[in-house]
């Protein structure tokens, strides 16, 4: 089965398809079958990812998984949310992974209540129509680190201490990561989902 992840992350492509091997299913870049990104006007992950999963199945005639995540710090009233990946522009930065680690850092100077939630949304269609779609959501508590900690991953990842581990997410081996990130957390439920729901996504 071929499914359209509706991202152009690499980040996002590499970590989806590890954590969907077990599924009968390909994943497939939405840029490989030349499909331009959605708009993501919405103020809510699910509603973004949402948009986002039914641009993609519509556009390509398959079924579509989309992602939406972000950063929620409790001192910025749950900001920067959907804007996450925009962050750093807020503050005459470039957009970018690094850019938005260092505004966060320079943002967060002085402030001790450094609590924050990493949150996925992923929501998967059969196709644009789907009137059930799938929706399962991960989150992850930790606290912001002062400064940027080990090399794995992406995003925030270097600056999201997590206290289970005493380790930020960027500290952590890859399977570990997976496993326990909120896009790992919400890629478990979603494949039970697509187990119950969906017959031709089970493995043969």
């Amino acid at each position: 089965m071929k499914i359209v992840l509706a991202s152009n992350n690499a980040g996002k492509l590499a970590e989806l398809q590890a954590l969907f091997a077990p599924l009968n299913m390909t994943l497939v870049r939405q840029s490989e079958l030349h499909i331009p990104e959605a708009e993501e006007p919405f103020r809510t992950f699910v509603e973004n990812a949402l948009a986002k999963a039914r641009h993609a199945a519509q556009l390509s005639g398959l079924p579509a998984l989309a992602d939406d995540a972000g950063l929620c710090v409790d001192a910025f009233g749950g900001q920067p949310g959907v804007d996450t990946a925009y962050f750093a522009t807020r503050f005459g930065y470039p957009k970018g992974d690094d850019h938005n680690v260092s505004a966060l850092l320079e943002q967060m100077q002085g402030i001790t209540s450094r609590r924050a939630a990493m949150v996925s949304t992923l929501v998967a269609l059969r196709s644009a129509d789907d009137p059930e779609p799938l929706i399962a959501v991960g989150r992850v508590v930790g606290e912001i680190t002062t400064e940027r900690r080990g090399h794995n991953g992406f995003g925030f990842d270097p600056v999201m201490w997590l206290p289970e581990f005493g380790k930020t997410f960027a500290e952590l081996p890859t399977d570990v990561k997976n496993a326990n990130s909120h896009r790992g957390r919400a890629a478990q439920a979603m494949l039970a989902l697509m187990r119950e729901r969906w017959p031709s996504a089970a493995p043969a």
